[in-house]
This record gives C-alpha cells, structure tokens and sequence, in this order.
C-alpha cells in the first residue's frame, strides 16, 4: 500500500475524531403536548404522548445531521428518574439548567406543541355526534371535505451555565395529501395498527398527520443546527482523586456535576514530593507525575468509573485532572 495513501488515510482518521470531539453535547428533552391533548385523545382514541414521539424524531434528525452530540434517552431517563423532575419542569429554564449540569451536557433542548390535528380552515365543525366519531376523524370536528393535516412545534437551546435562551425554532407541518381521516386512507384510527402511537414506525409516516409531523420535526432540526455555533465553548477542568483500584479499573470521587462525561481521557497524577516553606513548615507546592490515562466509561452525578492504562497500577488518592 502507498505510503501517501496511508498518511492521508491517517490524516482523515485524526480529523473525523477531532471533529467528532467539538461537537456540541445536548440532551433534548420530551415535548410538552398538554395544549393539544385533548384533540390528540380525539385523534387517536385514548392519549398518546405526541411529545415523547415528536422528541424521538427531532433527536433520530440531529443524530444524522451530525452537528451535536445527542445524550442516549436511557441515561436521560435515569436521570430524570432521579431527580424527579416532573413533567412541568420540561418548560422551566432554570430547572432544564440544572437537568443540563447533572447530564454534564453543554445544552439541553425543550419544546412544545403548539398544534396537532386538521387544518381548520377547510373545516367545516358539527356540535353533534362528534363523541361517537372522534376514531373517525380528527381534531377539528367532521366536515363534508378533505382537509389537510397540521402540525406545529417550537424549541428552545438553554445555556447550561447561564439559563440563557440560546436559540429558539418553530416549525409548523403541512400534509401536501388531503382526506376525511388524518390517519388513513379508510378514516379510521386503525388504519395505522399497532403503530399508531409510534411516530418513528412506517405506517404512521405514511398517514397526512405522519407526513405533517415530519415536515414540522425536520424543519426544527435545521434551525437547531443553525444555532450551534451560539454555543459557548465551555473548557471543563476535572480535578477529582482514584477512590478505589481494582483490576485496571478506577473509580472517581467525581462525576457529571463536575463535568465529566462517558468517553473523557483523564490524567492519573501522583505526588512525588512536596515542596515546604522552612519557615512555617507550609506546603508550598507538590510536585506531581502522570502515572496513566483513564477513559471514562460510567459516569453519575457524584462519581465515575473508568479503564486505567499505565507504566505502574494507580493508586488510591491520586489525582484525577483533564490533561493538556
């Protein structure tokens, strides 16, 4: 193999895993629907979390878009578990801020929906029998036409630190198709099947309200991806000490409150000797040698767990620090 073709090769390699490194780290919150629920339980038959779906699909676009660094909704939920954070915190600043500095992310991302249903200005509403039809037909009541499906939903980029609104976007979703039913061709609820709540399956995208929805979730992902570079570069500096050693395992007395996160590479230093004012008998300064390097691979609030590499095994009592 050539040599050039084997530097570029390497050239690339460094560069994608640079770039991977300076993407911005969010977690993106589930959408508040609470304004649009009751015309959702019309829609469906029963209340389906539209909001939780509608963040499954904002999270799947920036995930492809490639811009952020998007926080795994396992660990999110964990965390929320945790902290008890209920669902009207979801539109709080400073309780989303606080959820952001836990998560050890640069931003978090919040959102509602602000319209959900047919377009009502090619409907015509009927008072009766509306209760015996809403598997029917969708929000907005019959109407003798077809009418459209329409979506709309707005987000909001927090500053971690700050609480500071960073970006806002709003997207508003219009099927291009026309019928009786939102979600089938045939004007019932059960046209979708088993995938009627679920907003990332075929069968719902494929319904007026599907392709609504998707138009709005794309819509709001491009204008957060315009919005990253009103990011502040945040510089962490972790200096935290090895608890526990065992088997090339490490575990730290620090963790996300502190700004450490999955994937980190960290400094294992040891004092070597200390520096003593012969006056006073005062540690002027300790002089320290790197050890190792710990990759993080666990992280909570108050601690974290990582793989030790190093010419000697750590020990506990070092120190922990963010390298050069």
């Amino acid at each position: 193999m050539p040599r050039w073709f084997v530097a570029l090769f390497l050239l690339v390699a460094f560069a994608s895993a640079g770039s991977a490194q300076d993407k911005k780290r969010v977690a993106v919150l589930d959408f508040d629907y609470a304004t649009v629920q009751s015309g959702v339980a019309a829609i469906f038959g029963s209340n389906v979390d539209v909001g939780k779906g509608i963040t499954d699909l904002l999270v799947t676009n920036l995930v492809k878009s490639g811009v952020y660094s998007v926080i795994e909704r396992k660990a999110l939920d964990k965390v929320l578990a945790e902290q008890n954070f209920s669902n009207s915190d979801r539109a709080d600043v400073n309780s989303a801020a606080k959820l952001a500095r836990i998560l050890g992310v640069d931003a978090i991302i919040t959102g509602s929906v602000t319209q959900f249903g047919r377009d009502d200005k090619s409907t015509n509403v009927s008072g009766g029998g509306l209760g015996k039809l809403t598997g029917r037909f969708g929000l907005g009541g019959l109407s003798s036409r077809e009418s459209k499906a329409v979506v709309g939903i707005t987000a909001r980029i927090i500053n971690t630190e700050t609480a500071e609104i960073l970006g806002v976007a709003e997207g508003k979703g219009e099927s291009t198709r026309s019928g009786t039913s939102l979600l089938g061709a045939g004007g019932s609820s059960t046209a979708v099947g088993g995938g009627a709540g679920d907003m990332s399956s075929s069968n719902f995208a494929n319904t007026i309200l599907g392709e609504a929805v998707n138009k709005a979730v794309q819509s709001v992902a491009a204008q957060l991806d315009q919005d990253a570079g009103k990011m502040p570069t945040r510089k962490v500096k972790v200096d935290g000490l090895v608890a526990d050693s065992t088997n090339g395992t490490l575990i730290l007395n620090v963790g996300s409150k502190a700004g450490v996160k999955v994937g980190d590479h960290l400094e294992v230093r040891r004092a070597s000797r200390e520096i003593k004012d012969p006056a006073t008998g005062k540690v002027l300064r300790r002089i320290e040698e790197k050890v190792g390097e710990v990759v993080i691979t666990e992280v909570d609030e108050g601690s974290s767990v990582g793989t030790f590499k190093g010419d000697s095994p750590a020990k506990v009592g070092d120190t922990v620090v963010t390298g050069p």
